[in-house]
């Protein structure tokens, strides 16, 4: 399985060409790498019929535009292709006539953070990685892990000292080495940059290697195949480092270009945040085109106590280009609004994904989203790994 159509890197600020041969991580002047594709080449060759007949399922059914290489192994757990369920119960709640919840806890990890780890150790092992590092809030060290023990690599995991028991368990399970640090994401990304030379190590932080945002990009195309290639209105994702967003954005340029979606058909992006850590909320209002490190950050959400993200250039940038938004929500709202999704859906989410609804009631309030808007919602990983955030707070 191997993609002829993969033919170099560029960067996502000067348009700089790289090889697609070595190890990257950011662009000669730090800005995340874009994987490229010969599409007028991929477009005579596949099309979405062709789509509609193969078997096989999982993210890389879209090899064609994928980073393959010839003789390049994918390492999978056969993450992908998740549900996007129609939630009629939680529509009427909120008096929309079309809602539905792209539901990412069914990935291998148990979040969607296992598209982004699979592209990426695929690529590394591929390129000769042995040894990789990440800072992570939780789901994505965990993925790291996983997909390094499938691929026989060695895995190094930085995540904050308070972050939820089940996601240190889930790395230390699964042979990784684990360090946990006594304060944010940033201060674990901080170490890495630190000791990766010295230790050997390939870092796969969040869009300082060029191949997580590739498989993210793939929830993209399949929402758009779940739909019949008819994108919906409105798409409400919490962010942190918001490559799941950036990915999707790219997807459906990608998806233009490829002639399976009509050009000015892309829904309005929504980027949620906590309001204890909303650099993006911040930066957006206030018309800036980067974003701020957010100090003090604070949220019982650990995915989204993120407070600086390397990619915030390209999240402001897809949310004007879609006509979207950034809303933050407090604490209280998505933790109530987690257990009020899963009564009305039986999706028991993250954290994460209650603060899309949280999100919603916002937009629906100031009526930014109307009552025959067709919305999605991103629950991005499984409510079973945040007991401690989800239980009952005794006084």
């Amino acid at each position: 399985m191997t993609s002829p159509f993969f033919t170099h890197l560029e960067c996502t600020r000067t348009g700089t060409r790289y090889d697609r041969d070595g190890l990257h991580n950011l662009s000669d002047v730090g800005a995340p790498l874009f994987a490229r594709y010969d599409f007028t080449a991929a477009s005579a060759t596949v099309t979405r019929n062709d789509l509609s007949r193969r078997r096989e399922g999982g993210m890389w059914r879209y090899r064609e535009v994928m980073p393959l290489r010839p003789g390049d192994a994918t390492i999978t757990l056969e993450e992908g292709s998740t549900p996007l369920r129609s939630c009629p119960r939680l529509a009427n709640s909120l008096d929309l006539q079309q809602l539905w919840i792209k539901d990412e806890s069914t990935n291998p990890t148990g979040s969607f953070k296992a598209r982004g780890l699979s592209a990426a150790v695929t690529a590394a092992a591929a390129r000769g990685a042995t040894k990789l590092a990440i800072p992570t809030a939780g789901n994505a060290g965990g993925a790291l892990a996983a997909y390094a023990a499938a691929a026989g690599l060695e895995s190094y995991v930085f995540m904050p000292a308070d972050t939820p028991q089940a996601f240190q368990l889930e790395v230390i399970s699964c042979g990784g080495h684990l360090e946990l640090v006594d304060g944010l994401i940033s201060d674990c990304g901080r170490i890495v940059g630190e000791r990766k030379q010295e230790e050997g190590w390939f870092d796969v932080s969040t869009l300082k290697e060029p191949y997580r945002v590739e498989g993210k990009k793939t929830m993209g195309y399949e929402m758009a195949e779940q739909f019949g290639w008819r994108l919906p209105d409105v798409v409400i994702y919490p962010t942190g480092g918001g490559t799941g967003l950036i990915g999707m954005w790219k997807a459906f340029e990608e998806m233009e270009r490829l002639g399976w979606l009509e050009p000015g058909q892309r829904p309005r992006m929504v980027s949620v945040q906590a309001s204890g850590c909303a650099p993006i909320v911040r930066a957006f209002d206030a018309g800036d085109e980067t974003a701020a490190a957010w100090e003090d950050a604070q949220t019982c959400a650990s995915g989204l106590r993120v407070p600086g993200a390397v990619g915030d250039f390209l999240m402001l940038r897809a949310l004007r280009e879609s006509q979207g938004t950034a809303v933050a929500v407090e604490d209280e709202e998505l933790i109530a609004d987690s257990h009020e999704l899963a009564r009305l859906t039986g999706i028991f989410p993250a954290p994460e994904g209650g603060a899309t609804l949280s999100a919603l009631r916002r937009l629906r309030d100031s009526g930014w989203v109307a009552d025959d808007d067709r919305v999605v919602l991103f629950n991005t990983g499984s409510g079973t790994k945040y007991l401690e955030a989800l239980a009952p707070q005794t006084p």
